[in-house]
């Protein structure tokens, strides 16, 4: 397949640029795959769509304020933007500078500490940030928090809390699983009170998921790489819901990403460690009964991912209606229920 098979007209006038003043106030699409249906609601009216005995499974990575700014010792302006943690004071980064720097250039951040440049990874660079303190400290005292690129303004104090879902727990992301952003304690308890179950895994979302898919040829595209654990716990309670009759709804692709790359041969298993995994039609998914998503961008491997859940064409329709129904896109923007049924999908 092609990148140009997954493009759609986007007024950007539909990127939500902040979130509604409640998490559980934005909008709901219900797509029924096997019926080929569609409807217009609200989120918080999922529970009338989920049964006792289903199970909800959860990202419960935890967004680092991931966003420094600092300058070269010749005075010019770098921003950092931490990719991923590999140590108590290194890190792996995308800089936004004029110039590239060399290894051993120091970057003098704000309070006077400074980064050394370690060198490159491909796209990426090589930090050590020379504090005392840890990094996580570090970015906690002087990060931002790091905004996807298609939301045109700088963090403020609410995105600490708004960029974060509410059972976030373990650090490391740098970017939100934002399906999950929809929820609030009231909506999670009412889905308690109904017999819906909880369950999590942790993948910990790169930068690199904003990253273009560049080949036009979907088979010559390479995945960034993201850490991720499904637990034991996790498995079981996958396999106690199967066996009882309930369904695994995921909430956001990085679910579905982190449950496929733990199963094999159609088996779950226990896994932690990185996946690149890249899924789009053709590829079977197996491993949920439904999934909670937000709307991506046009050509993105996550429009690619749940076009393969419920089918390429389905989708894009479906998103023609939310652009002209005027749904609010991306991150802070509304979201899906897609329930794929038992038929066979297309690829």
């Amino acid at each position: 397949m092609k990148k140009s098979d997954f493009d759609l007209d986007l007024p950007p006038e539909l990127i939500a640029q902040a979130p509604l003043a409640e998490r559980s106030a934005s909008r709901l699409l219900l797509l029924d795959a096997a019926a080929g249906q569609r409807e217009d609601r609200m989120f918080r009216e999922l529970p009338e769509f989920l049964r006792p005995g289903d199970l909800l499974v959860f990202n419960d990575t935890r967004v680092l304020p991931a966003r420094l700014y600092g300058q070269k010792p010749s005075g010019g302006a770098v921003e950092i933007l931490i990719e991923r943690v590999t140590g108590a004071h290194e890190a792996t980064v995308q800089l936004g500078v004029s110039k590239k720097p060399r290894e051993g250039t120091a970057i003098i951040l704000a309070d006077g500490s400074h980064a050394t440049v370690l060198g490159r990874d491909e796209s990426f660079f090589r930090l050590r940030f020379e504090s005392p303190e840890p990094l996580e400290r570090l970015l906690a005292k002087l990060g931002e928090m790091p905004l996807p690129p298609y939301i045109s303004r700088h963090a403020d104090a609410s995105d600490l809390e708004r960029y974060q879902t509410v059972y976030a727990r373990e650090p490391g992301a740098v970017a939100a699983p934002t399906a999950g952003l929809h929820f609030d304690e009231a909506l999670l308890k009412q889905l308690r009170d109904i017999g819906v179950d909880f369950g999590y895994v942790t993948l910990h979302v790169g930068a690199g998921t904003f990253q273009p898919v560049r080949a036009e040829e979907l088979a010559h595209h390479q995945m960034h790489r993201e850490w991720l654990n499904v637990g034991a716990s996790l498995v079981e309670q996958i396999q106690r819901t199967r066996r009882a009759g309930g369904r695994v709804i995921a909430v956001g692709t990085t679910v579905v990403r982190a449950l496929e790359s733990a199963t094999v041969n159609g088996d779950l298993r226990p896994f932690a460690g990185e996946t690149q995994i890249f899924i789009f039609p053709g590829y079977r998914i197996t491993s949920i009964d439904g999934l909670i998503t937000n709307f991506h961008l046009p050509q993105s491997t996550l429009l690619m991912l749940i076009s393969a859940l419920a089918g390429r064409e389905f989708i894009l329709d479906a998103y023609r209606h939310a652009v002209q129904e005027r749904y609010r896109f991306f991150s802070y923007g509304d979201a899906m229920l897609i329930l794929p049924g038992g038929a066979e999908r297309e690829s």
